[in-house]
């Protein structure tokens, strides 16, 4: 049985790399579809106020005219005011209030030692204008119920039988006792304050607000409720070309809408919706690809950035179907502006307004008043980008969601004016959502740090925390290899003016020159800068070892860096700083004491690859001159001048520049950089009068 090779996967994976990025976009594609809405998109595009620009409107078929949500709201608030609060007899209260009065009667009677031929007399009248009472109905008011007034009616509930009844002829418990004490007649004043003082404490409500039946009749008169008023028939002008909507016609478009999306949902083929849906979101996502392929190429060739792109794209379209089929009361929520800052700081300018628009185009196709939308994300968008050039600082994302809400408040303002004309009728309310929306873009932050985790992706923002001398390896550096640390920041400087000045990332490059001869930590004292007795031990080794021991600083750079996990992008100014030279000083050494010997190169050969960007090229120049300038016994103007012009010129005949983007004007301004700022470290002072 054959055995699987253990790193069988990714030889797979480079051999069919190309593929993966079109099942990446096809997989995008029929995703984003899948979940999108499959009913066929009204065709026409309206706002109140505005010309109708379109050919006649004809209805195709009898509608029913929907009410405007504020007239629905006002026919719920007058259905609601018509519907009484129900009260119920408390049936079984009477009979315990009964029992309980006629014992503590006889109890009180006997007490007081009233006439007993008298008791019965007394007993029954009390009982029965008591009943009388209970028979009418006592009821604690409710405030909620009251309004302005102190009566309001009701709808009294008995036998299952409802009628309307004011409480004005109902009785309260004082008013009940009010009523007692003026009808009972008894000629002894001691008994008939006895009398009152025990009906007073037997007097209860026994009419009872029956929430539940009363909220389930205020449901049931809403739903019953018609949200229509007026037909438009088959074959009627709905709206003629060139004539104003008014409210009345804005009203019989948005019905007709709403007839026509409801219909379509069961008419409409929706395997046709379907492909409509694939041909434009798939034609958008090629467009992307044409685009990469064109303009940037390493995120086409590289899977893992090109899946952090379609990741974006699908995330956010999906977050506008899920905002969809919740029926949210806004869509503009949805934080559109994260896809722009997102991918502005972790790409460039040009891929985060191309991204940006892809998604909004898209969207548009599914969100109402299309133009209205994109309008709105477009130029927010844009602001979005232009406020974070860099992202070196944290208030930088405030400041940015504070453009990003200035411009769609701008917007909003200038909107609501073109459609309303007045600042009175603008519906402020209706800018919320985009607080929400900008608010939420603030989670572009978090989001940055898990896709440069996830996606092996270098923003600003983890360049500037690689820089930082403070961090473990560069302290590390300082403590054990003092020379190189101050080798390498000399470089650092000289490359990040180059790089300023020519065009290109500096902060990369700053950080490439800071960790370029990291791998010297492991033996600092085999290099030159590093070394303070004058005393060499290379001195006892071979040619070659000391060859080797030189160049292996690479390797053990690129094993250091990637333990600490650093980006690749940084990894790669270790890889190229020496490109394929040779190590001249042992290579020539071993020619001239061993002439017989057979001489290997490749022993003194750095393994490459030659720099492939500008920023790896001015890197390798900045690190030559640098190394090469502290030979130097008497610096001055003419010796950095021949310096530099020797170190770039032996660089280019050695084709370790072939690879990288610099021009030979870019080379010149590199020279000029080089020539004035080792001038300055070396205090060289130019001579006017010989250059007058």
């Amino acid at each position: 049985m054959a055995k699987i090779k253990k790193n069988s996967h990714k030889v797979l994976y480079r051999k069919y790399s190309s593929n993966i990025k079109y099942i990446m976009m096809v997989l995008t594609v029929l995703i984003i579809t899948y979940f999108l809405p499959k009913q066929p998109r009204f065709r026409y595009e309206f706002e109140k106020g505005k010309v109708w620009l379109n050919k006649d409107l004809v209805s195709p078929f009898s509608f029913a005219i929907l009410k405007t949500l504020p007239q629905v709201i006002i026919d719920k608030k007058d259905a609601l005011e018509n519907v009484l609060p129900i009260y119920r007899y408390n049936n079984d209260l009477f009979n315990g209030v009964q029992e309980a009065y006629l014992n503590e009667f006889d109890v009180k009677w006997q007490t007081n030692s009233f006439p007993e031929k008298e008791k019965q007399t007394y007993k029954t009248a009390s009982y029965n204008l008591l009943k009388s009472i209970y028979a009418r109905g006592i009821i604690a008011l409710n405030p909620k119920h009251q309004g302005n007034g102190k009566n309001y009616d009701i709808s009294l509930l008995n036998n299952n039988v409802t009628k309307p009844v004011s409480t004005q002829d109902l009785f309260t418990v004082q008013s009940a006792l009010d009523y007692f004490k003026s009808n009972f007649k008894a000629p002894n004043v001691k008994i008939k304050e006895v009398i009152e003082n025990l009906v007073e404490d037997h007097l209860q409500p026994n009419l009872i607000f029956d929430e539940k039946l009363t909220t389930i009749v205020q449901n049931s008169t809403v739903n019953s409720l018609s949200t229509t008023h007026g037909m438009v028939q088959k074959g009627e002008l709905i709206i003629a070309r060139n004539n104003v909507i008014d409210e009345d016609t804005y009203q019989k478009l948005q019905s007709f809408k709403a007839t026509y999306e409801a219909q379509t949902k069961t008419i409409g083929d929706s395997r046709l919706v379907y492909l409509g849906q694939i041909l434009l979101v798939g034609f958008a996502l090629t467009l992307q690809m044409v685009f990469l392929f064109m303009f940037r190429k390493d995120i086409f060739a590289d899977n893992r950035q090109l899946s952090l792109l379609l990741l974006v794209i699908t995330t956010m379209l999906l977050a506008l179907t899920w905002a969809i089929k919740l029926n949210l009361p806004s869509l503009y929520y949805i934080p559109f502006c994260i896809v722009p800052i997102i991918i502005r700081i972790l790409f460039d300018t040009r891929l985060a307004l191309y991204l940006h628009l892809l998604v909004i185009l898209i969207a548009g196709f599914f969100v109402p008043n299309s133009f209205e939308f994109v309008f709105y994300q477009t130029t927010a968008g844009m602001v979005a980008i232009y406020s974070i050039r860099n992202l070196i600082k944290r208030e930088q994302l405030l400041l940015s969601a504070l453009f990003i809400l200035t411009a769609y408040f701008i917007c909003f303002v200038g909107i609501g004016l073109l459609r309303e004309g007045s600042f009175q009728e603008i519906e402020w309310m209706n800018f919320v959502p985009f607080i929400v929306s900008v608010l939420l873009s603030l989670l572009a932050y978090p989001l940055i740090y898990a896709f440069e985790r996830v996606f092996g992706i270098t923003s600003d923002v983890a360049l500037i925390e690689l820089t930082n001398t403070n961090n473990k390896l560069l302290r590390e550096l300082a403590f054990k290899a003092p020379g190189t640390f101050q080798h390498s920041l000399q470089v650092a400087n000289l490359a990040e003016a180059a790089i300023f000045k020519i065009g290109g990332n500096s902060l990369l490059v700053r950080a490439g020159a800071l960790y370029h001869d990291i791998g010297k930590i492991e033996n600092p004292q085999y290099f030159i800068e590093n070394q303070n007795t004058g005393i060499s031990p290379h001195d006892k080794l071979p040619y070659e070892q000391s060859a080797q021991i030189i160049i292996k600083h690479v390797h053990k750079g690129i094993e250091i860096t990637r333990k600490h996990q650093l980006p690749e992008s940084v990894i790669d100014f270790i890889r190229t700083h020496h490109g394929n030279t040779r190590v001249d000083y042992f290579y020539q050494s071993f020619l001239k004491n061993s002439p017989e010997k057979f001489v290997d190169e490749n022993i003194f050969r750095y393994p490459g690859p030659i720099p492939f960007s500008k920023e790896t090229g001015v890197l390798m120049l900045a690190d030559s001159v640098e190394a090469a300038s502290r030979s130097l016994k008497n610096p001055d103007a003419q010796s950095i001048n021949d310096l530099v012009e020797r170190i770039i010129d032996y660089k280019l005949e050695q084709n370790q520049l072939d690879n990288c983007d610099l021009t030979l004007k870019d080379l010149e301004t590199i020279k000029l950089i080089f020539k004035t700022m080792l001038m300055s470290i070396y205090h060289v002072r130019i001579d006017y009068l010989q250059n007058v």
